[in-house]
């Protein structure tokens, strides 16, 4: 392991980021706009009759959260994809970059992107709607680590999947977070699933993270069984996919597909 070339995978994005105007406004701009709606939503139906206590709280929080996790996989997907675009990849794997090095690139980049994405989120919750998303205190610590490692993991096994089934299957990276969100109980509770898709939802660390949001929100109270299972399933699955990821370049070495990352 060497961190240089680490370093030097984290530096690269970064000077993309800083050279590229729009990729710096990506950032920011999806995450903003949801924000946004959702929060005056959130303030609209909590000043109507029966609204409860805490909607607001629970509804912004959320919405931070769930950016936090899209922006963690996006971290890794997108940089990756970057190198696709660029038909760089295989220059990468031609130096003696290793698999293991790369990905810790990644998700160096990863981090960097989500916690500058994140702050200005919370920043601009608090102007505009008073919430201060630090209410959670010592709680954020847990939600953090569970969305960061789900996210690392769908990031990794977007990466896989585009490794496996070539640059045509980039529609992955980006589709793949949105498939989680219905299971994911961002904006309701497990409870309004049916009961075949809570079944589905147990099965995903961020449902855990949600419920415990609302329930730290509302009534102050916090499951740490139900903690402890989602990290562990969130180390479980995080362990598979790097695994997955790489089978997969293995499998692309061996039968010399790095090629069509030129050629696609």
């Amino acid at each position: 392991m060497n961190l240089k070339r680490v370093y030097a995978i984290f530096l690269r994005q970064i000077l993309l980021l800083k050279k590229g105007h729009f990729r710096l406004v990506s950032l920011f701009y999806w995450s903003t706009l949801d924000l946004i709606m959702w929060g005056f939503m959130s303030g609209y139906l909590g000043r109507l009759p029966g609204g409860q206590a805490g909607f607001i709280a629970t509804l912004v929080g959320a919405v931070i959260l769930s950016s936090f996790f899209f922006r963690v996989e996006q971290g890794i997907g997108v940089a990756f994809l970057e190198d696709v675009y660029m038909r760089n990849f295989i220059n990468l794997f031609a130096s003696p970059l290793s698999l293991h090095e790369y990905v810790l690139g990644l998700v160096s980049t990863s981090i960097f992107d989500t916690a500058v994405s994140i702050s200005f989120m919370a920043l601009l919750a608090w102007m505009l709607f008073a919430f201060n998303i630090l209410k959670f205190g010592l709680l954020l610590v847990p939600f953090i680590a569970v969305l960061f490692m789900f996210g690392w993991t769908l990031g990794l096994l977007s990466v896989g999947v585009i490794l496996r089934f070539g640059p045509s299957a980039e529609i992955f990276t980006w589709s793949i977070p949105a498939l989680m969100t219905p299971f994911s109980a961002v904006f309701y509770p497990v409870s309004a699933l049916p009961s075949f898709l809570q079944k589905v939802s147990a099965l995903i660390p961020n449902s855990y993270v949600f419920e415990g949001m609302r329930a730290s929100a509302i009534n102050g109270f916090f499951d740490a069984d139900k903690f402890l299972l989602a990290l562990i399933l969130a180390c479980v699955y995080l362990a598979l996919a790097y695994l997955f990821l790489y089978r997969s370049y293995k499998t692309v070495l061996r039968q010399g597909l790095l090629a069509r990352f030129v050629t696609e």
